[in-house]
Order: C-alpha cells, then sequence, then structure tokens
C-alpha cells in the first residue's frame, strides 16, 4: 500500500511540477510573439509554432522565408533540437534567417520547450 502512495505522490510531483514549466514557458513566450504564433496555424514574420515539437524543419504550411540552411537540414524539431535551436539559432544553422540571439538559461529553454508541447 506504502508503495502505491508514493507512486501517486510522485506522480503528483510530475504532473505540477511539470504544469508549472508549462506556465513559465507561457511567460517566456511573449518574446516570440512578434513573430510567431502558438495559437493557430497563421504565419507572421516567422512560421507558426502551432505542433512544433516532433514536426520536421522548414515545414510549416504557407511559410515561405525558410533560410536555405534549414530548408537543407533535414532535423525534426525534437526536445535535443529545439534546446540547440534556442541556445544559439545561428550557432546551430549559420544563415538562418532568425536574428533571436538565443536563450541562454537552460531552465528558460526547457520551461520554453515544455510550453510548445502544449501547443
Amino acid at each position: 500500500m506504502n508503495f502505491f502512495k508514493l507512486l501517486s505522490f510522485l506522480f503528483l510531483i510530475c504532473f505540477f511540477s511539470n504544469n508549472a514549466f508549462s506556465a513559465d514557458g507561457k511567460k517566456l513566450f511573449t518574446k516570440c510573439k512578434a513573430c510567431h504564433n502558438v495559437d493557430a496555424e497563421k504565419n507572421k514574420v516567422g512560421p507558426h509554432l502551432v505542433g512544433i515539437v516532433g514536426r520536421k524543419a522548414a515545414s510549416a504550411a504557407g511559410y515561405t522565408k525558410y533560410s536555405k540552411a534549414l530548408k537543407e537540414s533535414g532535423i525534426v524539431w525534437d526536445e535535443a533540437n529545439l534546446d540547440k535551436w534556442l541556445t544559439n539559432p545561428k550557432g546551430m544553422y549559420p544563415g538562418t534567417k532568425m536574428i533571436y540571439p538565443g536563450l541562454k538559461s537552460a531552465d528558460d529553454r526547457a520551461a520554453l520547450i515544455e510550453y510548445l508541447k502544449t501547443k
């Protein structure tokens, strides 16, 4: 019986910490809103990010302004690639058109990725 209580407790901790992380990510995303949309598949200056986690890079429908480097990358936006990209987009793919300098805090990147996973 104690095992199940412990397991339930751990589940609740994980559930609520991921929700808190996602909430932090939502706050962090406000900086991204000028160029990206997560609430609808509508492109802005940059492509929409609806369903970005698990999507092939440079594949948002209707967005035509991807850099050659990103179009030819062949990557899928998983958590590891998003983390690398958010750290330093131009370092990951020189020639990218994204002017964002990067998000230095690993915790902030993780929170932002958790938020994107909900979209």
